[in-house]
C-alpha cells in the first residue's frame, strides 16, 4: 500500500513488522515475509540513517526499533496503523501474533 510514497516494499515491510512487534532484527523481518535478506538490511541502515529507527546491539544481534526522538514519529504511527487496518487479514494477524518463547517439552497443540 505504501510502497509508492515510501520507494519500495521492503520498506513498507520493515516499518509495519516493527511497528506490529516493537522492534526486529533483519532476518527475522527477511524469514516473516519470505524475502531476501538483503534489501530488509538496506532499508534498516537507510532508515537508522534518516533517524526513524534506532539500533541497539544484544549479543551478536542488532535490534532496530522505532527511534521515540523523530519529530514526526507519533504521526508516522499513526499512518502505519491505518495502513495496518487494511492490510489483509491473516498478514495482520501473524505480525500481532509474536511468539518467542519455545513451547513446554510434551505440551499439546
Amino acid at each position: 500500500m505504501l510502497e509508492i510514497l515510501l520507494g519500495s516494499t521492503s520498506c513498507e515491510q520493515v516499518l509495519l513488522f516493527i511497528l506490529a512487534r516493537g522492534e526486529g532484527y533483519p532476518r527475522e523481518i527477511a524469514r516473516f515475509f519470505s524475502v531476501d535478506y538483503r534489501p530488509i538490511r538496506n532499508q534498516l541502515d537507510k532508515l537508522e540513517a534518516g533517524g526513524i529507527l534506532c539500533s541497539r546491539s544484544v549479543g551478536r544481534t542488532r535490534l532496530y526499533s522505532l527511534n521515540p526522538r523523530c519529530p514526526y514519529s507519533k504521526e508516522l504511527k499513526a499512518l502505519l496503523e491505518k495502513v495496518m487496518r487494511f492490510c489483509p487479514a491473516d498478514l495482520r494477524e501473524r505480525l500481532v501474533m509474536n511468539r518467542r518463547r519455545p513451547r513446554r517439552r510434551g505440551k499439546p497443540l
